[in-house]
């Protein structure tokens, strides 16, 4: 990226958060391009990332630098600020433009770390591949996921999930995920899981304080229900943790499709992940997924389960082996609600 361009990204991710509820970084992120092409503190922060990949989300690193000082109460003006009801997104501008001369040195280092999330309000995007799976193949699940991060989404089946008109899940779960459906119904069947694994290229760990405030700091002050809705899972996945891999996807999906498994319906599945890899890894991933599929029968299935950009919205898509069908079968913000299921074609 040039100089331009770093301002050009710093508007483009404004404009997204004020897509998907954001006013407050919307605000500061606008802010902080005009600061970026004034020479202020927001240039000494990313300086020398004007080459950084566009897909490197160098916006949500700042942002996500800046609020893990507030979390860490290193940055204690911006914090009352973040916390403040009174919408003077002016004042909040000149605490956050503070803490980036004031912890300049500590924000140039957390700026170098990749955005890691682990948004479980995705989970019920997903859902309708995990209950169509287990609908159209009547066996238990195993899941395989990709880009899991701190593995919170491998335990979707322990969360209840409420929308109008439908609810599944545990009705005693500590964690209720309510979003908004429509277009048609989810399938109201059983869901068993006969096995769950992870990989990610930087593995969170949950149970480590580094790891819950990694993945807190990447979440927006403005959205408190998604930060309570985190802390939960985080409690939740210190009492049953899911071990996540360090490794690459092309080769840890190669080495756990090698071979089809008989008697349960194998889903790899993964949620705004493919912006991360280059566009050779996502083809090499594709044809991985393929070659597998083409290995899959009755008693082996295989599904392709994936939750990833499509304009203002993301698109949900399943592809299931034997026959190779792929459908689309949802839209989906960005966070998980509003879900909106799409009728298969006649």
């Amino acid at each position: 990226m040039s100089e331009a361009a770093i301002a050009e990204r710093l508007r483009f991710q404004s404009a997204a958060c004020r897509e998907v509820g954001s006013p407050l970084y919307e605000d500061l992120l606008r802010r902080a391009a005009e600061d970026y092409e004034q020479g202020g503190p927001t240039s000494e922060v990313l300086a020398g990332h004007e080459e950084d990949p566009r897909d490197s989300a160098l916006a949500l690193r700042l942002m996500g630098a800046a609020h893990r000082l507030v979390l860490e109460g290193e940055a204690p003006e911006l914090a009352l600020r973040y916390a403040a009801s009174d919408g003077d997104r002016r004042r909040t501008w000149e605490a956050f433009r503070a803490t980036l001369v004031e912890r300049a040195g500590r924000l140039r280092t957390l700026v170098e770390h990749p955005v890691q999330t682990n948004e479980v309000g995705r989970c019920a995007a997903l859902l309708p591949g995990f209950l169509g799976l287990a609908a159209r193949t009547g066996l238990p699940l195993r899941l395989l996921e990709v880009g899991a991060s701190a593995g919170l989404n491998l335990r979707w089946a322990g969360y209840r999930y409420e929308a109008e008109g439908f609810a599944w899940g545990p009705a005693d779960s500590p964690l209720p995920i309510a979003f908004d459906l429509s277009g048609g119904e989810m399938p109201a069947v059983a869901a068993t899981v006969a096995e769950r694994a992870g990989c990610d290229a930087a593995p969170v760990d949950p149970c480590s304080e580094d790891g819950r405030l990694t993945l807190l700091s990447y979440l927006w002050p403005d959205q408190p229900a998604r930060l309570e809705r985190l802390r939960i899972a985080l409690a939740l996945a210190a009492e049953d943790p899911v071990e996540v891999e360090r490794a690459d996807a092309v080769e840890w999906a190669r080495e756990r499709l090698a071979e089809p498994v008989t008697g349960v319906a194998t889903m790899v599945y993964h949620s705004i992940v493919m912006m991360y890899l280059s566009t050779g890894e996502r083809e090499d991933f594709r044809q991985t997924i393929a070659d597998a599929g083409a290995r899959a029968g009755p008693e082996a299935p295989l599904a392709w389960l994936r939750m990833e950009p499509d304009g203002s919205r993301a698109a949900i898509r399943m592809t299931t082996w034997p026959g190779g069908e792929d459908r689309l079968l949802a839209r989906a913000g960005y966070h998980g609600s509003p879900v909106e299921l799409q009728r298969a074609d006649p």
